[in-house]
C-alpha cells in the first residue's frame, strides 16, 4: 500500500511514524509525541448516469486524470454532504442539467485507488446541456454508440455496463 508522504501530526506538529497498531492490519501513521493516529480512509465520489433525447449523457473531461476522455458527471462528496446531493450538484456543475437522483447503479472501488465511486441512476428535470466546470464537451450518445475505447476510467465502463443491463 502506498501512503502519501505526511511527516507531521495535524494535532501537535510532532513527527509521524509508521506503526502496526493491530496484528493483521496495515501500518498506520502515528504521532511520536501525542499518539494521534492519522487514519487515511478512501474519498467518496458521487456520480450519475442519465439519459436525454433517447441517449446517455457523457462529458469529455477537461482535467486530469482522464483529460479528453469520456465519463458521466461526478465528483468528490464534500464533508457533510449527502452523496445524492453531490451527484445532483456535479451533474449541474458539469452539464448544466438539473437531475433527480434515483437508485444506486453500483459502488466501484479498486486496489491502490483512493476514491470509491458511488454511481446513481438519474432523470433530467431541467436545464440545457452545456460544457461547464471541468468539461470540454457534453454529448448525448445512443446506447449502442457509446465511445467504449475512449472511457476515462475503469469505473466508467463498469457502471455504464451495469446501467445498460438494469435500466
Amino acid at each position: 500500500m502506498n501512503l502519501p508522504e505526511y511527516n507531521f501530526c495535524p494535532c501537535c506538529g510532532g513527527r509521524l511514524g509508521l506503526r502496526v497498531l493491530k496484528e493483521g492490519e496495515p501500518e498506520r501513521m502515528v504521532c511520536d509525541s501525542c499518539g494521534f493516529v492519522f487514519y487515511q480512509g478512501p474519498k467518496l465520489v458521487a456520480a450519475s448516469i442519465f439519459e436525454l433525447s433517447g441517449g446517455i449523457v457523457l462529458v469529455q473531461r477537461d482535467i486530469e486524470p482522464g483529460y479528453g476522455k469520456w465519463t458521466f458527471p461526478g465528483g468528490f462528496v464534500e464533508r457533510g454532504e449527502v452523496a445524492e446531493a453531490a451527484a445532483r450538484r456535479e451533474a449541474m456543475e458539469e452539464t448544466g442539467l438539473k437531475i433527480e437522483v434515483g437508485e444506486v447503479v453500483g459502488l466501484y472501488s479498486y486496489e491502490d485507488q483512493v476514491p470509491v465511486i458511488a454511481v446513481f441512476a438519474g432523470r433530467v428535470t431541467g436545464g440545457e446541456p452545456a460544457p461547464l466546470d471541468e468539461t470540454m464537451a457534453v454529448e448525448v450518445f445512443p446506447r449502442e454508440g457509446l465511445p467504449w475505447s475512449e472511457m476515462a476510467f475503469p469505473s466508467t465502463e463498469q457502471a455504464l455496463k451495469d446501467y445498460l443491463r438494469r435500466f
